[in-house]
C-alpha cells in the first residue's frame, strides 16, 4: 500500500486580501500578482507565498516568526500600487470574457487601446515573446460600460455588410464576363469598323453623312 504524504499546516499564516481594483474579480488576475510578488521574495521563500480565493497568504513554520515578518513586510511593500499592474493578455480575456480572436481584432483596430508591449523570456527556454498589455483603469471603464456585446453586434454587422458586398461584387464580374461573351450586334460591328478607319471623326464631323 502506497504511502500517504502528510502535509503539515503552517504555524504562522498571514493573509492579504487583493482589492477589487487590482483583481477585477478575476482568478488569472489574482495569479498574475500572485506571481508579481513572488518574484520579489527569496528563491527559497516564494513557495510559502500562495494565492487563495481574492487573497495571498504567506505560510510559515513555527520556528520562523523572524522570517514570517521579514517577509511579510515586503509583500506588504509589493502590493503598494498593485492596481496599476498592467494587464496582460489572458487576464483582459478572463476579466472582459472574450476570445484571443476577438483580442487581436478589437486591438488592430483601436477599439481596445494598447498601453504598451512587454518583452518577456520563456521558462527554460531561450526565445523571447513580446505581447501587448493594456491599462487597469482603461479595463475598469470598459468592464463598466460593458461595451464588449455592442463590439460584438458592431462585428456581426461589419460581417454581413461585407458579404454583401462580396456578393455584389461576384454578380457584377459573372455580368461583364457574361457580356463579353456575347456576340456583337450588326450596329456594334459597324461601329468597330468605323473608328478604324482613318479620318472617320473629321469626316463625320463635316457632316457629309448626313
Amino acid at each position: 500500500m502506497p504511502k500517504q504524504k502528510i502535509i503539515l499546516a503552517p504555524a504562522f499564516v498571514a493573509t492579504w486580501t487583493l482589492s477589487p481594483g487590482a483583481t477585477f474579480g478575476s482568478a488569472v488576475r489574482a495569479k498574475s500578482i500572485l506571481l508579481e510578488v513572488r518574484a520579489r521574495l527569496p528563491l527559497t521563500a516564494r513557495k510559502c507565498l500562495d494565492v487563495n480565493g481574492m487573497a495571498l497568504e504567506l505560510g510559515m513554520a513555527e520556528d520562523s516568526a523572524d522570517e514570517l515578518a521579514s517577509l511579510s513586510a515586503t509583500v506588504t511593500q509589493a502590493l503598494e500600487g498593485i492596481e496599476n499592474l498592467p494587464v496582460i493578455p489572458r487576464e483582459i480575456q478572463d476579466i472582459l470574457g472574450i476570445s484571443a480572436g476577438e483580442r487581436h481584432r478589437w486591438l488592430k483596430d483601436g477599439r481596445l487601446p494598447s498601453a504598451g508591449t512587454r518583452t518577456v523570456r520563456l521558462s527554460g527556454r531561450a526565445r523571447q515573446i513580446t505581447f501587448h498589455v493594456f491599462d487597469p483603469r482603461v479595463v475598469e471603464d470598459l468592464l463598466e460600460r460593458a461595451v464588449v456585446d455592442e463590439w460584438r453586434e458592431e462585428d456581426v454587422a461589419a460581417r454581413a455588410e461585407n458579404r454583401r458586398r462580396a456578393a455584389y461584387r461576384a454578380k457584377l464580374t459573372r455580368s461583364l464576363k457574361k457580356a463579353a461573351k456575347k456576340p456583337k450586334t450588326v450596329e456594334s460591328k459597324i461601329d468597330d469598323a468605323a473608328s478604324k478607319l482613318l479620318g472617320w471623326d473629321e469626316f463625320d464631323v463635316d457632316g457629309l453623312l448626313r
